[in-house]
């Protein structure tokens, strides 16, 4: 079998979300590599620690140890260390796989080693379920019906821009909400938006808690893992 560098997805959170595929190349990898912190905790592999209990005895371990700072400088050497290692991996005939939290191609950090390892040696991407559909599964409402727009934004966009999703979408998903929490929270408002939105924590985790009422949040910042899910509540009259 050609050695080759995989992206799988694990899911949001709940062990049970991984896919049997991303379960059968984890179990069968030779290597396998994360994003961790600088105290070597690494959500994705805490999240598949289940089926790494059924890994090989000679598992080897590529972690990116980033900083918990957003310096990309520093990210980007971590990155590039990580694709030599990876690379000098497939050169020894070993199948080396990346544990990504969600979906890999979906805001994953797997993209940043896709681009530096893409053409050099072979690739495959083993898709995850994202936080947004597992959000929705948690809030037993659907995303969008008939014909609904749906947006995806990013908390670390401009307030015009996010305002802009809200004004002009039915749906708008807003991912990585904690820093920008409050800042988020005045676009709700400025768009009479604030009685659609529904806020998530740590989906499919021991610590999720689901606010259906936003303005019940308190005035701090909240985690990374976390998201807004505003949708038309007009839905049920048509």
């Amino acid at each position: 079998m050609t050695a080759k560098f995989i992206g799988a997805g694990v899911g949001p959170g709940d062990p049970e979300l991984i896919t049997l595929k991303a379960c059968r190349y984890i179990q069968n990898a030779d290597v396998i590599s994360y994003i961790s912190n600088e105290q070597g905790v690494s959500q994705a592999k805490s999240i598949a620690q289940d089926v790494l209990k059924n890994a090989r005895s000679n598992l080897q371990e590529i972690p990116l140890l980033m900083p918990m700072q957003e310096n990309r400088t520093e990210a980007n050497r971590v990155y590039d260390e990580a694709s030599t290692a990876i690379q000098q991996a497939i050169a020894n005939g070993l199948q080396v796989v990346f544990l990504c939290e969600g979906d890999p191609l979906f805001f994953g950090s797997f993209g940043y080693l896709l681009e530096r390892l893409q053409g050099h040696i072979p690739c495959e991407v083993v898709p995850g379920i994202s936080s947004i559909h597992a959000a929705a599964s948690a809030l037993q409402h659907p995303l969008t019906v008939l014909t609904e727009s749906f947006s995806v934004v990013s908390g670390r966009h401009s307030q015009e821009k996010i305002e802009s999703a809200l004004r002009n979408n039915e749906t708008v998903v807003i991912m990585k909400a904690g820093r920008s929490r409050q800042r988020i929270l005045q676009a709700l408002r400025n768009t009479q938006r604030a009685n659609d939105a529904q806020y998530l924590e740590y989906i499919g985790r021991d610590k999720e808690k689901i606010y259906h009422n936003v303005l019940d949040l308190d005035g701090e910042a909240g985690p990374y893992f976390s998201l807004f899910v505003v949708t038309s509540r007009a839905r049920c009259s048509r």
